[in-house]
């Protein structure tokens, strides 16, 4: 078995490993027998908004990072929006996106925030909310033609006081421009609430909520995080659900295990604080003073509370709402408890900017909220510090020309630097696999009745003109930590969601490039064209083109070098499909390796032509 066998084999199974990281967990591919399963699903009988006015009434409280409105079912959150990157908020760090700029064209009366009615602090009642500027975090009530096609049932809003009977309604006892408060009855007991926007200074993206619970204790009260609403990240729905929690060899950060079916309950200890996020955005509860032990996790179905995906082209169902569950958190309740809440973007600088806001020394004390996202995958253990190596570099390369695109071109040469010894190490080898072709090739013909022999016999030739076909694979080997660092960093990235490098072609780096789009979807495809990984596959072919000495006319080959041929053209085929939904960034960073790799191999084999 030589070189470019092993390679091939290897590269199989580096795809095998992307198709499960990326195919296997995608919800959105399109599946026309699910359709009428899905539109079932959604079969709920449409209320007009007029008639449930009554019952439920909407408060908000408003800065620069975050729209909170509240509802008086609960004295719960209902909507938590965050306002686009923008001239009127240039703080924030949330970019529109294709997903938000269609919702707004198909289905502007769910472009809108708040999604109802609503009061402000000035007492001012506001029929309707602006049209588009933000992102809606959790799920809301999806509307169609003036009324609802699916309420949102109030027990699925966040920060809600649950028990075992239904959210009653609140009464609004205080309206601040920066703070609130509701009282109303859970379970029979008072429970009064107090919201606290806080000020930037004291942490973006911030509030912080006081609950006092009067009556016959609190057991069996539960504060709920809400329904994040989908991200696909780089394709694939990624919920990430994290604790944090006290050991005696200090602070542990454990992932939870997201439930299948039913709710999960634990109560053996107190986490520090739960998060819940979608990949790229979430929130995290944290108790600021003592709370009760335990926590509880619990699955809620796509039908039942549908995300704003399924507004995209829902005649083609590109989104089946069975596709995507939701998740919620809970914590318990005693008496009266402070938390802490964070809702906004997992952005890694942001959340060790509130680490040092809220780091206390005398005490001992870091929230340590960076370490609420990671990294998911296989072998994340084994890439997770590359690619925050790597992730380090980006930042970098981005200070310096402003744009991410260019950071990852950028980041590509450093890491093509940083292997040049090693792919030079490969290319040799190459190169002289190549030059004795042609002995390989004669020495199989004499002995093409004894394929045994014919097999010894080329080995010793190896070992005669100093080659050993299995070190070649070694250089690919050691740059696989990198590789899946590389593929992890820019599939997840904060940073690159909604990050733009060609207007009207490559607008969101976090995403598949859309060159054009159509109406009917067509199987493995779907309905828009990309063509970086066209592209890509591209410099794949040309690559295994350029710099490889096979002859042209086919009776000249060598089984090796039609062997050789075959597998260069499947693994450009191979790529191409595999990569043709993965994010722009991700093609962008392959494309230029492969650009560079042909570089290298060309100035080595005239430098060694040239010595030779």
């Amino acid at each position: 078995m030589d070189k470019r066998t092993l390679l091939f084999i290897f590269c199989v199974a580096l795809a095998s490993f992307f198709v499960q990281n990326y195919f296997a967990p995608k919800t959105s591919e399109i599946l026309p027998k699910r359709q009428e399963v899905a539109q079932k699903s959604l079969a709920v009988a449409e209320t007009p908004l007029t008639s449930i006015s009554s019952d439920e009434s909407f408060y908000v409280l408003e800065n620069e990072y975050q729209q909170l409105v509240f509802s008086t079912r609960g004295g719960s959150l209902a909507e938590i929006n965050l306002p686009f990157h923008s001239k009127e908020f240039p703080q924030s760090l949330v970019k529109e996106i294709d997903l938000d700029r269609e919702i707004l064209k198909q289905s502007p009366q769910n472009a809108r925030f708040p999604q109802q009615p609503y009061y402000t602090a000035d007492g001012t009642y506001h029929e309707t909310g602006s049209l588009g500027g933000y992102y809606p975090l959790l799920r809301r009530s999806i509307l169609k033609n003036g009324g609802f096609k699916h309420r949102l049932h109030p027990k699925y809003y966040a920060l809600s006081v649950l028990g075992d009977t239904e959210p009653s309604s609140f009464k609004m006892t205080l309206h601040e421009p920066n703070r609130i408060q509701f009282r109303g009855d859970v379970d029979g007991r008072t429970v009064t609430k107090t919201y606290t926007l806080l000020e930037p200074q004291r942490g973006p993206y911030c509030l912080e909520v006081a609950i006092d619970v009067n009556g016959s204790g609190s057991s069996g009260l539960w504060f709920s995080s809400g329904l994040p609403d989908v991200e696909l990240v780089g394709g694939s729905y990624s919920p990430l659900l994290r604790y944090q929690l006290v050991r005696s060899n200090g602070p542990d950060i454990e992932t939870i295990d997201l439930p299948k079916k039913e709710a999960v309950e634990v109560t053996n200890f107190s986490p520090n604080w739960i998060s819940n996020n979608n990949g790229f955005l979430g929130l995290i509860l944290d108790p600021l003073t003592p709370a009760a032990e335990g926590y509880r996790v619990e699955r809620i179905e796509g039908n039942v509370a549908p995300t704003r995906l399924s507004l995209i082209d829902p005649q083609y169902n590109l989104y089946p709402v069975e596709n995507y569950p939701a998740y919620a958190t809970y914590l318990p309740l005693p008496s009266s408890i402070q938390f802490r809440v964070f809702a906004g973007p997992f952005d890694e600088g942001l959340l060790k900017q509130l680490d040092a806001i809220y780091d206390d020394p005398a005490e001992h004390y870091n929230p340590d909220y960076a370490s609420a996202q990671k990294i998911q995958g296989w072998f994340s253990f084994i890439s997770e510090p590359f690619a925050k190596f790597l992730f380090w570099l980006m930042q970098l390369f981005y200070a310096v020309s402003r744009s991410w695109a260019l950071s990852i071109i950028l980041l590509t040469i450093a890491l093509r630097l940083m292997m040049y010894p090693l792919n030079s190490w490969s290319i040799k080898s190459s190169i002289k696999m190549q030059e004795i072709a042609p002995k390989v090739k004669a020495v199989q013909e004499r002995y093409k009745k004894d394929p045994k022999r014919a097999q010894m016999e080329v080995m010793n030739l190896y070992r005669e003109s100093g080659i050993n076909p299995l070190m070649g694979c070694l250089p690919v080997l050691l740059q696989m930590p990198f590789l899946i660092g590389m593929f992890y960093l820019l599939k997840s990235s904060f940073p690159l969601r909604g990050a733009p490098f060609i207007p009207g072609w490559i607008d969101d780096l976090a995403a598949p490039d859309v060159l054009f789009t159509w109406g009917q979807p067509l199987w493995l495809i779907g309905n828009e064209f990309h063509l970086l990984p066209i592209l890509m596959g591209v410099s794949m072919f040309l690559q295994q083109r350029l710099t490889s000495k096979i002859p042209k006319d086919p009776r000249q080959l060598s089984d090796t070098q039609k062997q050789q041929k075959m597998m260069g053209n499947m693994m450009a085929m191979l790529f191409t499909v595999m990569f043709y939904n993965f994010p722009s960034g991700l093609n962008i960073y392959f494309m230029f390796s492969t650009l560079l790799g042909i570089l290298q191999q060309l100035y080595m084999q005239r430098r060694l032509t040239k010595h030779a």
